[in-house]
Formats: C-alpha cells, structure tokens, sequence
C-alpha cells in the first residue's frame, strides 16, 4: 500500500506517494541533498536544476555500471554452473568406467586363481 512521504531536498519540500519505507525514501533523499549541496557548493554558478540533472546523470551511470557488472557476473556464474555440471557428468562417467574396470580386474583375478 503507497504512503505518503514528506522529502526536503535543497530546501525545498516534496511529497510522495510510494511502496517505500519513509526510512528508505529519507535516506534517498538526504543522499540526493548531500550530492546536490557538493555540486552547488563546487562553484557558485550552479543552480539547482543543474545540481539535479548532473546529479541525476551520475546516479545514472552508476545504474548502468552497477547492471553492468551485474550482468557480467550473471554470466560468469552461469558459466561456472555448466563447468561444475559438465565435471559432475564427467565424474559420473569416470566412477562408472572404474566400477567396470573394478569388476574385469576382480574377474581376471578370479581366473587366475582358478587356473593355478
């Protein structure tokens, strides 16, 4: 159910609707106040839609960094799974071959122990 959040971000305040805890969206928005008041601070020409869309862009290339190597890892591991199920199915095939081999040798040597 959405809840209704009060945010004040660069002095200004915003109500939201959202699924989010009002913790969660209190420490978005500090952190979005915290990146805008360093951006604002670095010079003194930059206005607060600027701070937002610079800060909106950087948080944005963290996203696509971040999905990024998520992906990458997505894919190493379901790589490393068909490794260790190509191992498992190579291992089942070696314990069967040396289960058989076991058995010739058990035979051979029950073969010569009847013909001496």
């Amino acid at each position: 159910m959405a809840t209704k959040v009060r945010l004040t971000i660069c002095g200004s305040s915003y109500v939201i609707s959202t699924n989010e805890s009002e913790d969660y969206m209190q420490n978005l928005a500090e952190r979005l106040n915290l990146d805008m008041n360093e951006l604002m601070s670095s010079s003194n020409s930059v206005s607060i839609t600027t701070a937002a869309i610079m800060t909106a862009l950087n948080y944005r290339d963290e996203l696509e960094k971040t999905s990024g190597s998520a992906d990458n890892m997505r894919r190493q591991i379901k790589d490393y799974l068909e490794d260790a199920a190509s191992a498992k199915m190579a291992a089942e095939e070696l314990r069967r071959e040396n289960a058989s081999l076991r058995k010739k040798v058990d035979e051979l040597r029950r073969r010569l122990n009847l013909e001496t």
